[in-house]
Order: structure tokens, then C-alpha cells, then sequence
């Protein structure tokens, strides 16, 4: 694997900072292609690790110290999502991908993660919103290595075919059928200004308990999807309707009283909403807009995932 390399390629005696360089690429990869920061985390680790297994003369014969870090992230990454399908069988309720730890208020853009390295910040764009994520989580492992490395990093296929361990073919039908999966699910979105505005919406409803305004902002057929992992309080089984929803929303308040307190912030690049009670950070939600209405809800409440966010 020797193009798309990041800097720091092409060098026969690659330094600490040099190879180090490949770290925001690597985070970047590892997130859109396991759904999990922590997991990205953990590849991006395990591949340092084999790197600096290796002696100085091994490393010094690789042509390409950046292409090689990303051959061997991505089939960490391509072995993990085969491990993961087999670990979510016993999971408590749906699994959610991890929201990304990028609470910028869109009202004022301030931002509350100012502790974060920048080298590990996750550049946004389309790859990193929920509703791409949760459709690559649906795919099988070699599509979705082979999907994110051409489509969104511009890997070509015989790059692909190294990680996939698959011909180059056989990458491209992957990378095509993942590709009409996206395809099928996409759906057109306003521009950011409206969406903020239907989520401001939702939230002075969703506080007033204003189940008529809850419905009128709720797609018919919106569906509420929670992940707690088994370790908070939510419901189990995805909440299908608008006006289901809207009821169910409107007693999570009712029974929440004055304890939760909302923040409206960026969540994977788009408008969402925080939960705070306490102090802590308890919930995290993404929307899919379509038109002027919600059409998913995605609430994330397992603290494992919540982590990176912090205490505001």
C-alpha cells in the first residue's frame, strides 16, 4: 500500500514525530470504521504497538511508513467488526454508534472541548453523522472496510484488496453494494440554520410536555431509537410513530421534573441535543431531518460511550 499516504511517507529513517504525524488520520479512519472513539482509540494503539515491535532495520525497509500504519488500522479495525457482531448478540437493547465528543453549542459556537488534543479531534463531514454511521453499521465487515478506505479516504482498490484480503474485483462489488445501501437510506437535508431551528423546536416542546407540538415536529412514521447498554434506564425497543413518540417523550419529562436541564451542541457535525443532570452529562442526542419534520431520534445514555463528553 504506497499512495494516499499521510506526511511522513516516503522516509528511510522515520522519526518519532513523523510517524507520530499519522495519528489524526489514523483516530479519523478507526472512528468511521468500528462506529466507537474508544475503539478507534484502541486500534490506533495496537497499531503503534506492532510498529514499534519491529527493528529499526524493518522499519527503515518499509517504502511507505504511513500506507503501512493504515494496512495494518484497517484490518485491526476489519477483525474487530467481525468480533463486535459476535459480542452485540448479548448486548442490552439496540446499540447506538458512539457519539463523537464535539459539544459546540450552535448557538453560540462555543466550544466545551477545549481539554481535547487537536491531533485526535475527528474531522467532520457526511461520513460522521449518525445516520451514515448507523447505516455502515449495518453493512457486513469487508463491505464497510472497503466502502470508508475507496469512498471516503480514496484508497483504490488495490490498496482495498490488501486490507480486505480480497481481489480488487471483489472490493469494488463490496464497495458497490455498500454504496447503494447509502444510497437507499440518505435522505435530503436542509441547510444546518433549519435543522438548529427544528431542534430548538422540539426542545420547548419536549420541555413543556406540549404533546400536539411534539407530534406536529415528528415525522408520522419517526422512529426513537435508545441505547443504554444495560447500564441506564431507557427503553429497550425502538419507539415507532410520532405521536407514540411524542407521548413517551413528553412522560420522560414528566418524570424528569427539574433534574435534567438541555443544551443544545453539536452532535457528529450536526444539531443535537446534550442532557445534563447533576452536572453530568446522562444523554446524547442525534436527529435526521427530513423536510421540516424529525425522522429519527438516536439517544445515546450508556456512560461508556458518554466518556469522552465529560462533565460540562
Amino acid at each position: 500500500m504506497t499512495s494516499s499516504a499521510e506526511p511522513g511517507d516516503g522516509r528511510s529513517d522515520p522519526g518519532l514525530s513523523a510517524i507520530m504525524s499519522e495519528r489524526r488520520h489514523l483516530i479519523n479512519l478507526g472512528y468511521r470504521l468500528t462506529g466507537s472513539l474508544a475503539d478507534a482509540e484502541d486500534v490506533v494503539q495496537e497499531t503503534y504497538a506492532r510498529w514499534y515491535a519491529m527493528s529499526a532495520q524493518e522499519q527503515r525497509a518499509i517504502e511507505s511508513p504511513g500506507a503501512w500504519l493504515v494496512t495494518v488500522a484497517g484490518r485491526i479495525c476489519l477483525n474487530l467488526l467481525g468480533s463486535a457482531r459476535v459480542r452485540r448478540e448479548t448486548y442490552v437493547g439496540d446499540w447506538i454508534p458512539e457519539p463523537l465528543p464535539e459539544p459546540t453549542e450552535w448557538i453560540t459556537g462555543h466550544s466545551g472541548a477545549g481539554g481535547n488534543d487537536p491531533a485526535d479531534r475527528i474531522t467532520l463531514d457526511e461520513s460522521v453523522t449518525m445516520a451514515f454511521l448507523v447505516v455502515l453499521d449495518a453493512m457486513t465487515p469487508a463491505e464497510r472496510v472497503a466502502f470508508v478506505l475507496h469512498d471516503v479516504f480514496r484508497y483504490p482498490f488495490g490498496e482495498v484488496s490488501e486490507i480486505v484480503g480480497r481481489t480488487p474485483a471483489a472490493c469494488r462489488q463490496l464497495a458497490s453494494s455498500a454504496r447503494r445501501r447509502i444510497r437507499t437510506a440518505r435522505t435530503p437535508a436542509g441547510p444546518g440554520a433549519e435543522q438548529a431551528a427544528i431542534v430548538r423546536q422540539f426542545r420547548t416542546a419536549w420541555e413543556a410536555k406540549d404533546i400536539d407540538a411534539l407530534i406536529g415536529l415528528l415525522d408520522p412514521a419517526a422512529t426513537a431509537t435508545a441505547d443504554g447498554g444495560g447500564l441506564a434506564v431507557t427503553h429497550l425497543h425502538p419507539i415507532v410513530g410520532g405521536e407514540q413518540i411524542a407521548h413517551a417523550y413528553a412522560e420522560i419529562a414528566r418524570v424528569s421534573g427539574d433534574r435534567t436541564t438541555f443544551q443544545e451542541c453539536t452532535v457528529n457535525g450536526l444539531p443535537g441535543l446534550v442532557a445534563q443532570q447533576n452536572g453530568t452529562i446522562a444523554t446524547v442526542f442525534a436527529f435526521e431531518i427530513a423536510g421540516d419534520r424529525i425522522r429519527r431520534i438516536w439517544a445515546v445514555r450508556n456512560p461508556e460511550k458518554l466518556r469522552p463528553w465529560g462533565v460540562r
